[in-house]
């Protein structure tokens, strides 16, 4: 059972941290209020919401995405609210990075070795990748593309960039960089 929770936030071990929740749920309205819920009530104050209607799970749900702060002392508390909530928790923790950025690639992807690709870049840019988007309306020997949603640290986002643009260099591949302030 969860302990009652005040209204006011405490701090604890400095003050708040960043989680990230990912989520799995039905595609029916009010699903995704549900969810928000428990995580207000609880002390959490929502950083950003990534919700795709156009992806499903193996299940058939809809996955979402949560980042979130809160004082560590509530974290488990709102992980707890959500599943107690019926809430489909399929990950929860705190959050590695700072920001997203998206970038595409253009070029002949499946030839150049798509999943070594994508491992270079979390290597060598200190990134990780949390969406993957391939199109290849020609078939896989031709020319294809993929818009990366990446995790990185904020003050690695130049760097992240510039080592994502020598393995695109390196692969013969065309890359589409994020515009300064925005996504690509």
């Amino acid at each position: 059972m969860s302990e009652a929770v005040d209204d006011e936030p405490t701090e604890t071990d400095g003050g708040v941290r960043s989680y990230t929740v990912r989520l799995e749920l039905v595609d029916e309205p009010g699903e995704l209020l549900g969810a928000l819920g428990p995580i207000a009530d609880h002390g959490g104050n929502l950083l950003s919401i990534h919700h795709e209607r156009g992806s499903v799970t193996p299940r058939g749900h809809i996955p979402v995405e949560i980042d979130l702060e809160s004082p560590p002392d509530r974290f488990e508390t709102i992980v707890d609210a959500l599943r107690g909530a019926g809430v489909n928790v399929m990950q929860a923790g705190e959050g590695r990075y700072g920001e997203q950025l998206s970038v595409v690639l253009v070029g002949e992807l499946v030839e150049t070795d798509l999943s070594g690709t994508l491992a270079a870049i979390e290597a060598d840019a200190d990134a990780t990748v949390v969406d993957l988007s391939l199109a290849a309306p020609d078939g896989i020997d031709e020319t294809a593309s993929a818009r990366l949603r990446l995790d990185v640290a904020s003050e690695r986002r130049e760097g992240a960039i510039a080592a994502i643009r020598a393995i695109a260099d390196d692969r013969g591949l065309v890359l589409v960089e994020p515009l300064p302030g925005g996504e690509a």
